[in-house]
């Protein structure tokens, strides 16, 4: 057993400030959506280039919602990767369409974007494709795709808020774009999430949507035109993502830095296959390494536990789960995410780390593995 302190793979990082302004809201009688949640979208709006957002509960809320906005229901399919946390999939079956699965970029371990080309049916409504650990998605293929067989796109972009693409920050261009603040995310609310709204959608069905379908007049009187659901973000939630959203670049830049330091310091010997080396686009909102095949992972993280040091994955490949399955989907029919799914781990990566954490790391590494 380590005598250090645990190293978590991620733990969020609030400073006084913020605690204090949780207090306030608290304190304030007002704590369900009100006058915090309003500031945050406005600042959320300011960061996605003036375009209109608004927040939600979850990331998984704003995708059920960005489906529903799209017209995606019954009949329809909509295509996105296995190798995702498996909402992204499930938010097609909770709006009655079909997922469809294309398979992964070994390279990227994002969507592959020939792989959606060829997916692509008459009932093909909708792309959702996910920027794993914080990498962006092949943008301009994607939308090439989108705009040829006019699909609407709708970014999973939970893990990528800090992130860009080719110099535009992720968010502020695009069809529609969906973004997690769960505890684990670069930036977080507890939980919560939000929408970035393209040009032609109205944004109050998406608050009608997002709260029971209430539509409210001067007088008092309400009615309800469509079936929304209870998906509102509460103000001590939006209190926190302000007190977060002043951080965020310098979260960037530190999350950067220590993935460059774990490029220097991992032992190549080691026989790990290390992620992409983008520090352009990506936000580094986790640092994956793919073990040597045939690594026994579960006796890997145990391992690594006695050590000190706590190791996530993410994520196996979804089209396996049970649910999955019932549909059809079988071992074999996407190997590139089954291959990355059996192999994959998440090393620890969150601002507050030392750069000794990361020799500590490497060092149970080497040790595990050798």
């Amino acid at each position: 057993m380590s005598a250090l302190p645990f190293l978590p793979f991620t733990r969020p990082s609030i400073d006084e400030a913020t605690i204090a302004a949780v207090g306030d809201v608290l304190r304030s009688g007002w704590i369900t959506s009100g006058p915090k949640v309003q500031a945050f979208e406005a600042v959320l709006s300011e960061l996605c280039g003036g375009r209109t957002v608004r927040a939600f509960n979850s990331g998984t809320a704003t995708l059920e919602v960005a489906l529903r906005l799209a017209g995606v229901g019954p009949g329809d399919e909509v295509i996105t990767t296995p190798l995702t946390w498996v909402a992204t999939a499930n938010v097609i079956i909770e709006v009655g369409a079909t997922p469809v699965f294309a398979d992964i970029d070994p390279a990227t371990r994002n969507i592959d974007p020939a792989q959606i080309k060829a997916a692509i049916t008459p009932k093909t409504k909708a792309l959702i494709p996910v920027d794993l650990a914080g990498l962006p998605a092949d943008r301009d293929r994607i939308y090439a795709i989108a705009q040829a067989h006019k699909l609407r796109v709708i970014e999973d972009a939970a893990q990528s808020l800090g992130a860009s693409w080719h110099g535009k920050p992720i968010g502020s261009s695009g069809d529609f774009v969906s973004f997690s603040f769960h505890a684990n995310k670069n930036l977080t609310t507890g939980e919560g999430g939000a929408l970035v709204l393209p040009a032609d959608i109205d944004p109050a069905l998406c608050e009608r949507l997002r709260l029971q379908g209430v539509k409210r007049t001067a007088d008092g009187d309400m009615d309800v035109d469509v079936l929304g659901g209870k998906f509102n973000l509460t103000d001590i939630a939006a209190a926190i993502g302000l007190g977060q959203l002043p951080h965020l670049p310098a979260f960037t830049a530190r999350r950067r830095q220590l993935a460059r330091t774990y490029f220097e310091r991992i032992d190549p010997a080691l026989g790990l296959e290390l992620p992409p080396r983008d520090f352009e686009n990506s936000n580094w909102h986790m640092f994956q390494v793919l073990l040597p095949a045939g690594t026994d992972r579960g006796a890997f993280i145990a391992t690594m536990k006695e050590r000190g040091i706590g190791i996530g994955v993410h994520y196996p490949a979804l089209h396996l789960f049970s649910l999955y399955r019932k549909l059809g989907f079988q071992r074999g029919d996407f190997p590139h995410a089954e291959d990355v799914g059996r192999r994959i781990v998440t090393l620890p990566l969150f601002p507050a780390m030392a750069d000794g954490d990361i020799d500590r790391v490497c060092c149970a590494l080497t040790e595990s593995l050798s």
